[in-house]
C-alpha cells in the first residue's frame, strides 16, 4: 500500500476514536479546527486549484450558516430537515448565492475579480444589522439541535461525529471533483486562462462554476459552525473570517490539496491554546504567516511535500538530522522572540503603566521570574537568545549547502 494512504487511514482512525482520547474542551477544539478545514478547502478549490483569490469568502460561510438556523426553525423548531442533514440547507444557499456573487465577479480576474468579492462580502456585512428579520440584529438568531435518527445530538461527542462525518465526505468530493474534466479545467484557469478561450472553452461560465462550488462547501462549513453552537450572529461576515481563512490556507499551502485543510486546523489549534497563554496571540499569527511566506512559499504541506518528491542527496538518516539541527535552532529564535514580545507586552500594557508612575517601574513576572523593566538584563536575555537561534541556523543552513555541492 502506498505510504500516503497509509498515513491517511492512521489520521482517519485516530479522528474516529478522538472523543476517547481528549477532553470535552479540546473536543470542542477539534469541532472548530474540522469547520475551518472544511472551510479552507472550499477557499483552496477557488484559490489553489482555479488560481482565483477571493477577499470575500466569509459572505458565503455566513450565508450558509444563517440558513442553516432558519431551517433548524423552521416548522415551529421541528427543523426543515432531519438534524443530520441541515448542512445541506447551507451547502444549497451557498451555491445557490455563490452563482450570483461568481457570475458578477468573474467578470475580471486578478486584484480585480479580488476586489469585487470583498466589496460583495462588506456589502453584506454592512447590510445585515439592517435585515434583523434575516440576521436577527446585534443578538442575532438562536436554535437548538433537534434529535433525529436516535441520536439526541446534546453532546460534544455527536456534534464532533456529525461534523466528522460531513468534512470527510466533502473532502472526498472535493478529491473527486479534482479528477473530473471541470476540475481540470480548473488548472486550466490558473496556468493560462486565455488559452483555455482561444481553445473555444467559455471561461466565465467555467470560472462562475468552480465559485460556486467552493462558495457551496463554504456554506456547508458555516452551516455545521450554527449546528455546532445553536447560534449565528452577523460577526460569521466580518472581513477576518475571509482574512483567517487565506491566511491558514497560504500557511498550510494553497497548491496541495490538503494543505488549506491542515493549515487551517493547526492554526485553529494555535489560536485556540495561544489565545488563553498571551493578549498578542494574533500578533504570533502574523508573524507566522510572514515567516512562511518568505521561507517557505509553498506552505508548510507544500514544503514537506516538495522534499519527499525530490528527496535530498544526504540520505535519509543526515537528511533528519540536518530537519531536527533546523527545528532546534528555530526553536532557540523563537523563545528569544517570545520573550521579548511578551516582555514589551507587558510594560506597554494599560495595566503596567497605571502603576508605574513617578520612575517607579514595578517588576513584571514572565515564565515564573520577576524581571526589572529597566535592567538590561531581560532584554539582553530576549535578543541573546533569539539571535543564537538565528546564528545557528545559518550555520545548519550552510553546512547543508556544503554538503550538497560537495555531492554535485
Amino acid at each position: 500500500m502506498n505510504f500516503k494512504y497509509i498515513i491517511l487511514f492512521a489520521a482517519v482512525a485516530l479522528l474516529a476514536v478522538l472523543p476517547w482520547l481528549v477532553s470535552d474542551s479540546l473536543l470542542n477544539a477539534a469541532i472548530l479546527m474540522l469547520i475551518a478545514a472544511l472551510f479552507a478547502m472550499a477557499f483552496g478549490l477557488l484559490c489553489g486549484q482555479a488560481g482565483m483569490l477571493s477577499f470575500g469568502h466569509a459572505a458565503y460561510f455566513g450565508v450558509g450558516a444563517f440558513a442553516s438556523v432558519h431551517a433548524m426553525n423552521a416548522f415551529d423548531g421541528e427543523g426543515l430537515l432531519p438534524t443530520p442533514l441541515l448542512p445541506l440547507v447551507g451547502a444549497a444557499t451557498g451555491l445557490v448565492s455563490g452563482i450570483l456573487a461568481g457570475y458578477f465577479s468573474t467578470k475580471r480576474t486578478g486584484v480585480y475579480f479580488s476586489m469585487i468579492t470583498l466589496a460583495l462580502a462588506e456589502l453584506l456585512h454592512a447590510l445585515a444589522p439592517h435585515l434583523k428579520h434575516v440576521f436577527g440584529g446585534e443578538a442575532g438568531i438562536s436554535s437548538f439541535r433537534m434529535p433525529a435518527w436516535g441520536i439526541e445530538f446534546g453532546s460534544f461527542t455527536d456534534v464532533y461525529y456529525l461534523t466528522l462525518v460531513w468534512t470527510l465526505l466533502s473532502i472526498g468530493l472535493l478529491y473527486l471533483f479534482s479528477k473530473t474534466p471541470l476540475g481540470r479545467l480548473a488548472l486550466g484557469l490558473r496556468e493560462n486562462a486565455h488559452r483555455l478561450r482561444f481553445l473555444g472553452y467559455n471561461t466565465h461560465a467555467l470560472s462562475t462554476l468552480i465559485f460556486a462550488v467552493s462558495a457551496m462547501f463554504a456554506g456547508l462549513a458555516g452551516a455545521l459552525q450554527s449546528l455546532n453552537i445553536e447560534a449565528s450572529n452577523y460577526v460569521v461576515l466580518e472581513s477576518q473570517i475571509s482574512t483567517a481563512v487565506v491566511l491558514n490556507s497560504f500557511i498550510g499551502g494553497v497548491r496541495v490539496f490538503l494543505g488549506p485543510a491542515i493549515g487551517a486546523a493547526v492554526m485553529t489549534f494555535f489560536g485556540y491554546i495561544s489565545s488563553d497563554l498571551t493578549r498578542v496571540w494574533l500578533l504570533y499569527q502574523g508573524i507566522i504567516f510572514v515567516l512562511v511566506m518568505m521561507f517557505l512559499p509553498r506552505g508548510i504541506v507544500g514544503e514537506i511535500a516538495e522534499r519527499i518528491k525530490n528527496p535530498s542527496c544526504d540520505g535519509l538518516a543526515q537528511t533528519a538530522i540536518t530537519m531536527a539541527q533546523r527545528i532546534a535552532s528555530l526553536a532557540i529564535a523563537a523563545f528569544g522572540a517570545v520573550f521579548v514580545i511578551e516582555f514589551l507586552q507587558r510594560v506597554l500594557s494599560t495595566e503596567y503603566r497605571a502603576v508605574a508612575r513617578d520612575g517607579h517601574w514595578p517588576d513584571i513576572t514572565l515564565f515564573t521570574y520577576d524581571w526589572s523593566p529597566v535592567s538590561a538584563v531581560p532584554w539582553g536575555l530576549g535578543i541573546g537568545v533569539f539571535a543564537l537561534g538565528i546564528r545557528l541556523a545559518i550555520i545548519v543552513n550552510r553546512r547543508a549547502a556544503a554538503r550538497q555541492e560537495a555531492q554535485a
